[in-house]
């Protein structure tokens, strides 16, 4: 086997470059967009009020919110503006009233800490931060830390005396239109920035990836040739979305998942979007009974709340149709339950990065439940290939590395060379998944030779904890491995290596602190759910950590009983 191309490609259609992602989304007339799509639907709800929101109010807010940002602000072309928040209606109105200006946007995990968002911020060198109420706090902060005029934090919702996205929009439609609209020349949209969404990568701190406008329209080009929405001979029972569905936006979207394909993919595909902020599985039940939602994008430990909780009984699940899930594997006994208790669903899985930007395979045609443990197939316009650790490629059912083309991939990490040319290699995107992909274009996600752990979906990078776990007086070294769980994916635990001075120390009392010196400083899904004491860490003769070996230890310990994991049930809460 060399390269496996995604069937279609072949016949993929045109992919526009002259064009910008919000007139794509909400305008472009392509062949991928279904033809007999009502535009009368509303293209939002907002979960909490039921408050619907249609295309031509979105356009109204975009061009007001434009227009105040540059009188005020003079944002202009290639300003970075950082979006801080929980899922909002108004999240996309602010991505395309930024990126309007010629701005770029970079969206922040809502539960980072002020370390983490200040690190974000100085990262892309942010002029502005657009900011949830709840989170306030945590921006001021770290804007005080990198030196941030408090003055460029805007509030999504009127709460404090400081600017907000409500009255700002109302002042840009009262005043004379003072900007000009970002506008293409041919090819030009595949160089423009649109957004710089982070990612970990293969290892290391989170890097922003330059994602530009072809790149998304692109993916979503892709995604819209496989789902065939306008061949006739394709069954509507088997379609996962349809003009006029309802899909659940609790996926959050400053995650390219929740964004890529469940807000811009769905907008084109004619789907209304239920926006919800935070996920509680009873909340997510009330929805699908009251807005009568008929498609589901969840991670795995939302599937597993729905399958085991005995609430899920006392809702009416009949509208549902489909269900894709993503950011993780789902195991195969998972898929199964789901099926039992949903049999007339559709069951997916989703399969991409944000260095692709980001989709590279889908549910197959034709399939109600997925082959057992299949992430999907891959879709139009990927070419993939599996490369052993020799360097030689991989055969059919033959493990390695999965490395991918395709035309929305990004065009590296801002500022870093040396993480792009690491992950970047001749065209080819270093995905760092251990996978095997069958005659059948199958892709199955086997490991992660990357370092990188993924809690609820989440990237944790270890060394990150490491780094943090080393400035505790009580430390001296430190790896951090990750455990399966069947709620979380993985789980992050600590092996370290105390100190001369703490050794005498009461162990109980070291571990409760070292778990309590990350909560203190860590974005809670990067919270430990154990440490052990150990008296060397592994290394190979060049100092590099043996992650693997103290993984396999971590995996043995669980089985045997010795290693105690914080129980999944408070991971739930998250």
């Amino acid at each position: 086997m060399a390269e496996i191309h995604g069937d279609g490609s072949e016949g993929l259609p045109y992919i526009p470059d002259d064009v910008t992602i919000a007139h794509f989304v909400m305008d472009y007339q392509h062949p991928v967009r279904p033809r007999w799509s009502n535009d009368i639907r509303p293209w939002l709800i907002e979960e909490a009020t039921g408050r619907q929101i249609g295309s031509d109010e979105i356009r109204s807010r975009m061009f007001g919110l434009s227009n105040a940002l540059k009188i005020r602000w003079n944002i202009g072309y290639d300003d970075p503006v950082c979006v801080f928040s929980p899922n909002h209606v108004d999240y996309p109105v602010v991505m395309w009233a930024v990126q309007n200006l010629g701005g770029i946007v970079s969206t922040a995990n809502p539960t980072y800490t002020a370390d983490e968002l200040a690190h974000q911020l100085e990262a892309i060198r942010a002029r502005l931060v657009v900011v949830h109420p709840d989170v306030l706090q945590v921006a001021l902060e770290a804007a005080r830390m990198i030196g941030l005029s408090e003055d460029a934090i805007i509030l999504f919702e009127k709460a404090v005396a400081r600017p907000n996205i409500l009255d700002l929009i109302e002042s840009g439609l009262k005043e004379p239109q003072r900007f000009t609209p970002l506008s293409f020349r041919p090819g030009q949209a595949k160089e423009k920035l649109a957004l710089l969404s982070f990612s970990s990568g293969t290892t290391g701190r989170p890097k922003a990836v330059m994602i530009s406008h072809y790149s998304m329209i692109a993916n979503i080009v892709m995604y819209g040739e496989h789902m065939r929405q306008n061949r006739a001979k394709t069954s509507p029972d088997m379609h996962f979305c349809l003009p006029g569905d309802v899909i659940y936006g609790i996926l959050p979207f400053y995650h390219a998942f929740g964004m890529h394909f469940v807000v811009l993919m769905n907008m084109v595909f004619g789907t209304t979007v239920v926006v919800a902020p935070k996920f509680s599985l009873q909340q997510m039940l009330d929805s699908i009974q009251r807005y009568r939602i008929t498609n589901l994008a969840v991670v795995p430990p939302q599937v597993i709340a729905m399958c085991k909780s005995p609430i899920t009984k006392d809702y009416d699940l009949s509208s549902l149709r489909s269900i894709v899930s993503g950011a993780a594997p789902l195991g195969p006994e998972v898929t199964d339950q789901l099926a039992q208790l949903l049999p007339k669903c559709i069951i997916g899985q989703v399969y991409g990065l944000t260095e692709a930007a980001t989709g590279v395979v889908f549910a197959a045609h034709g399939l109600k439940v997925p082959t057992p443990g299949s992430a999907g197939v891959l879709v139009p316009g990927v070419v993939a290939r599996v490369v052993k650790a020799d360097g030689s490629l991989a055969g059919f059912d033959e493990l390695g590395e999965l490395q991918v083309k395709q035309p929305s991939i990004a065009l590296g990490y801002f500022n870093n060379p040396q993480a792009t040319a690491e992950t970047y290699v001749d065209g080819w995107v270093r995905t760092g998944d251990e996978v095997r992909i069958n005659a059948a274009k199958e892709l199955f996600v086997v490991d992660r030779i990357k370092e990188l752990l993924k809690v609820r979906g989440l990237q944790v990078a270890p060394s990150e904890l490491e780094g943090h776990l080393l400035d505790h007086a009580a430390v001296r070294d430190a790896c951090v491995v990750g455990v399966p769980d069947e709620y979380s994916g993985d789980l992050p635990v600590a092996f370290v290596v105390l100190a001369p001075e703490a050794v005498q120390g009461n162990k109980g009392d070291l571990k409760r602190a070292l778990m309590l010196h990350v909560s203190e400083h860590k974005a809670r899904h990067k919270w430990l759910a154990a440490v052990e004491f150990v008296d060397e860490i592994p290394k190979n003769p060049s100092g590099k950590l043996l992650r693997r070996v103290l993984r396999d230890q971590a995996k043995k310990m669980l089985l045997d009983g010795s290693l105690k994991v914080e129980s999944s049930s408070r991971r739930a809460k998250l």
